[in-house]
C-alpha cells in the first residue's frame, strides 16, 4: 500500500512511496499533523544516488516492525536534498553542530514548530561498534519527548537560536587580490598529495573548482603562475587516468574512496561532470595537453548519452548501485556492478590476446582492485602514445562499451535541476565551440531553452526542478540563479545570440532584488554591496525561518550561491558596463580574502571569480557578418583566450542598437576597412581594433585558434 509520497515528482521520494513508513512530503500538512498528534517530526533527507540512503531504507524503512514504531510515535517527512537544498542546508547545519560531522542519509528529529532537538545520519538496524540502532534511537527520542518535554523544547530553542545567529551573519571582508590569490596557490601546494594528485587524503573528491582557479591563476604573470599550472595539471592528469574516470563510457564518479583514485563511489552526478568537462577544456586551452580535450569531449558525450532527457535537459544523476538478481526472485543493489571487470571477462569480450593486453593497460589483475576479484579500470599505460595502440584501444573500448551495455544498469534520477543544467550549458557551449562540435552547442541551446521555457513561474522567477517537462514547486535558490546566468552568458559568448544575454540579465535582476540582504540594492538601481542570501526574500519557508536565512560563502560540491552569482554578475558588468552589477559581484566575494588564507580548497569558484575580477576581466568584442569566415576565425581566437574570466561578445555591425537589442560592449564598434574586427577592452576602454587572428592572439597572450576548415567555413558557431 502506497504512503503519501505516491504523488511526489521527485524520483527519490517515489523510491520510498511503497515503504510501510507513512512518509509525507515537506509541508504544512505534515507539521499540522504533528501538532495535532503532539508528536515529533522524523525528518529524513537523502538523494537518489546515495548508497547509504538505500542501505538505511532497506534495513529500516522497508521493515514492517520498525515502520510500526515510527508511525506510532512520529510524523515522518522525507526530503530530496537536491529538490530542497534550503531544507537540507538548514538541518545539515544542525547535524554538524550537534555531532561534529554531516552526511546522508540525514536523520533529524524536530518539534512540531520545526526546531531540531536531536540529529544524526545513518543508523544501523542493530547496535554496531558503539553506535545505537535506529530503533534504540527512536525509543530514546520518544521517551525524552514524553517524559522530559521541557528539556527537549529548551534544547530546540537553543539550537535554533544558535543556528539563526550563525546563518544570519553575511560574510564581511575584502575580495581576494593578487597577493591573497598567490598565497592561496602556495597554501594549496602545501596540501597537495604529491604522490597521487589532488588535495588531502581519502576520500578524495574531484577538485574541479580549485583547478579552475589554478588554471586562471596560471594564465597571469604572477610569480606563482607556473606552480598553479603544475598543481592543476598533476591533479587533472591523475584523475583522467584513474578508476574514478569511466575509461569505457566517459564521465566521472562522485569521488574516490582511496587516496590513489583507484576505487570510486560509483554514483555519477551531473554537476561534477559539467564542472569537470569545462575545466578539462580550459586545461587544454591553456597548455595544449591533448588529454584535456579528449576528456572534455568524452564527458560531454557521456552527459548527453546517459543523462539527456527527451525535453532537452539533463537528468541529475546515476545511482551508485546496480540492481541485480538476489536469487530469490527479487533484486538487490550492488555497488559498481555495471562497471567492474575481471581478466576473464575482458578476454571473453576481446579475445585472448586483446583481452590480456587490455587487462595490462587497464590495471585488471587476478587479485582485483575492488571486491570479489573484480577491478575498476585505470589507464596504467598511455594507449595514445603510438598511432597503432590508439587504434587498438579505440576498437577495444567500443567492444567493451557494447558488452557493458548488456549488463544491468544503475538507476537514474531524471529530475532536471536548474543550477546543474546551467553548469552543463556552459560546458557544452564552450566545448562545442572550441572543439568544433556544433552538436554540443545545439545541445546547450536546447537545455537553455528548457530552463527558460519550463523553469519559470508565472512571474518569471526561476524554479529549482522539473521532471518530464513539468516544473516542480520549489523556488530557485541563489545557486540556481547564478549557475543558470553563468550558462546563459557562456552560450551568448559562443553564439552571439542576444536572447541568451537578455535572459541572463533578467535572472540577475532577480538576484539583485530578491536575494540581496536587507539594506542592499532592493531594486533601486543604486549600487549596493551588502551581500546575498541563499534564498529569495519571498521564498523563505516559514518552518525554516526560525533557523535563520542562510548565506554560506564556501564552495562545496558545486559553487556556492554567492560565488556562482558573483561570477555571472561580474561577466554581466563586463558586457554592459553596469557599476551596480560590479559592486554586487564584489560584495558577494567578500569572504574570498579570508578563505584564500584559511581554506582555499573550499573556495575554488570564489577564488576563480576573484581572479577574474583582478584581471578586469578582459572583454573582447568581435564584430563581423554572420557568414564571414574571418569573423568566425576572430571569434574562435577570442574564445581561446586564457585571461581569467575573459568575456566575449559577438555581433554584426550595429547589432547592439538594432532590432532585438544586444549588449552595450558591441555598441559603436564597427568593421575596419570593411573587414571583421576584434576590440580588446578592459572596463569598456578598448585598444585599437585588430583584423587578423594572429594579432588578436598576441593581444590576448594566447595561441591563435582558427577553425580547421576556416577556408571553407561560412557559418558562425552553431
Amino acid at each position: 500500500m502506497a504512503n503519501r509520497l505516491a504523488a511526489a515528482t521527485s524520483p527519490y521520494l517515489l523510491q520510498h512511496a511503497d515503504n510501510p513508513v507513512d512518509w509525507q512530503e515537506w509541508g504544512e500538512e505534515a507539521f499540522a499533523e504533528a501538532r495535532r498528534r503532539d508528536v515529533p517530526v522524523l525528518l529524513s533527507v537523502g538523494y537518489a544516488a546515495c548508497h547509504w540512503c538505500h542501505v538505511m531504507a532497506h534495513e529500516s524503512f522497508e521493515d514492517a516492525e520498525t515502520a510500526a514504531v515510527v508511525n506510532a510515535g512520529f510524523v515522518s517527512v522525507k526530503v530530496d536534498r537536491e529538490e530542497r537544498p534550503d531544507v537540507d542546508a538548514a538541518y545539515m547545519a544542525a547535524v554538524t553542530a550537534l555531532t561534529g560531522q554531516g552526511g546522508w542519509p540525514m536523520t533529524v528529529f524536530l518539534a512540531p514548530d520545526g526546531r531540531p532537538f536531536h540529529a544524526g545520519t545513518y543508523y544501523p538496524p542493530v547496535p554496531v561498534r558503539g553506535m545505537a540502532s535506529f530503533r534504540q534511537v527512536l525509543a530514546a527520542v520518544s521517551q525524552a519527548w514524553t517524559q522530559r518535554r521541557g528539556d527537549v523544547e529548551d534544547a530546540g530553542h537553543r539550537i535554533a537560536a544558535a543556528l539563526a545567529e550563525r546563518s544570519g551573519a553575511l560574510p564581511r571582508g575584502a575580495v581576494a587580490g593578487p597577493d591573497e590569490l598567490a598565497d592561496a596557490v602556495r597554501r594549496l601546494a602545501q596540501e597537495e598529495d604529491a604522490a597521487s594528485g589532488g588535495f588531502g587524503g581519502a576520500p578524495k573528491f574531484p577538485p574541479s573548482m580549485v583547478c579552475e582557479f589554478l588554471l586562471r591563476h596560471a594564465a597571469t604573470d604572477a610569480p606563482t603562475a607556473a606552480l598553479a599550472r603544475d598543481l592543476a595539471g598533476r591533479t587533472l592528469g591523475a584523475m583522467a587516468r584513474s578508476g574514478m574516470y569511466d575509461q569505457v563510457g566517459g564521465g566521472f564518479a562522485r569521488y574516490a574512496v582511496d587516496a590513489g583514485w583507484v576505487v570510486p563511489h560509483f554514483e555519477k552526478m551531473l554537476y561534477d561532470n559539467a564542472l569537470l568537462a569545462r575545466v578539462y577544456l580550459h586545461w587544454w586551452r591553456l597548455t595544449g595537453e591533448p588529454t584535456g580535450r579528449r576528456v572534455a569531449e568524452e564527458t560531454c558525450d557521456w552527459m548527453l548519452e546517459a543523462l539527456g532527457t527527451p525535453e532537452g535537459g539533463l537528468a541529475s544523476s546515476l545511482d551508485a548501485d546496480t540492481p541485480v538478481p538476489d536469487g530469490r526472485g527479487g533484486l538487490h543493489g550492488v555497488e559498481g556492478a555495471t562497471y567492474v571487470w575481471t581478466p576473464d571477462q575482458l578476454r571473453e569480450v576481446l579475445g585472448e590476446d586483446e583481452g590480456t593486453w587490455a587487462a595490462r593497460v587497464l590495471g585488471v589483475a587476478e587479485a582485483g582492485t575492488f571486491e570479489h576479484g573484480t577491478s575498476t579500470l585505470q589507464l596504467l599505460d598511455d594507449p595514445w602514445a603510438e598511432p597503432a595502440s590508439a587504434v587498438r584501444w579505440a576498437a577495444a573500448r567500443e567492444r567493451l562499451r557494447a558488452a557493458r551495455a548488456r549488463r544491468p544498469q544503475p538507476g537514474r534520477d531524471d529530475k532536471v535541476v536548474a543550477a546543474w543544467n546551467g553548469l552543463a550549458v556552459a560546458a557544452l557551449a564552450e566545448v562545442g565551440a572550441l572543439c568544433e562540435r556544433p552538436d554540443l552547442v545545439r545541445a546547450a541551446r536546447r537545455c537553455a531553452a528548457l530552463l527558460l521555457d519550463v523553469h519559470r513561474d508565472a512571474d518569471g522567477h526561476l524554479l529549482r526542478v522539473s521532471r518530464d517537462g513539468a516544473a516542480g514547486t520549489p523556488a530557485g535558490t541563489l545557486e540556481d540563479h547564478g549557475d543558470v546566468a553563468e550558462g546563459l552568458l557562456a552560450l551568448h559568448g559562443v553564439t552571439g545570440e542576444p536572447r541568451w544575454a537578455e535572459a541572463a540579465g533578467q535572472v540577475l535582476q532577480d538576484v539583485l532584488t530578491r536575494f540581496a540582504a536587507e539594506g542592499g540594492d532592493g531594486g533601486s538601481g543604486e549600487p549596493g554591496g551588502v551581500g546575498l542570501h541563499d534564498t529569495a526574500s519571498d521564498a523563505v519557508d516559514a518552518r525554516l525561518a526560525v533557523l535563520g536565512r542562510p548565506a554560506d560563502p564556501t564552495d562545496g560540491a558545486t559553487p556556492s550561491g554567492a560565488s556562482a552569482a558573483a561570477g555571472a554578475l561580474l561577466s554581466w558588468a563586463a558586457l554592459t558596463g553596469s557599476t551596480r552589477h560590479r559592486v554586487a559581484a564584489e560584495a558577494a566575494l567578500a569572504a574570498t580574502g579570508t578563505l584564500a588564507a584559511a581554506a582555499p580548497r573550499f573556495a575554488g569558484w570564489g577564488l576563480a571569480v576573484a581572479q577574474a575580477a583582478a584581471a578586469g576581466p578582459v572583454e573582447v568584442a568581435v564584430v563581423g557578418r554572420a557568414d564571414d569566415p574571418a569573423a568566425r576565425a576572430l571569434h574562435l581566437t577570442a574564445l581561446a583566450g586564457t585571461s581569467p574570466g575573459l568575456v566575449v561578445a559577438l555581433g554584426e555591425p550595429g547589432a547592439a542598437t538594432g532590432p532585438g537589442g544586444g549588449v552595450p560592449l558591441l555598441a559603436d564598434r564597427g568593421l575596419v576597412g570593411g573587414r571583421a574586427a576584434a576590440y580588446v577592452c578592459r572596463g569598456f576602454v578598448c585598444e585599437l581594433p585588430v583584423v587578423a587572428p594572429a594579432d588578436l592572439a598576441a593581444a590576448l597572450g594566447t595561441a591563435q585558434v582558427v577553425p580547421a576548415d576556416s577556408e571553407a567555413s561560412d557559418t558562425p558557431v552553431q
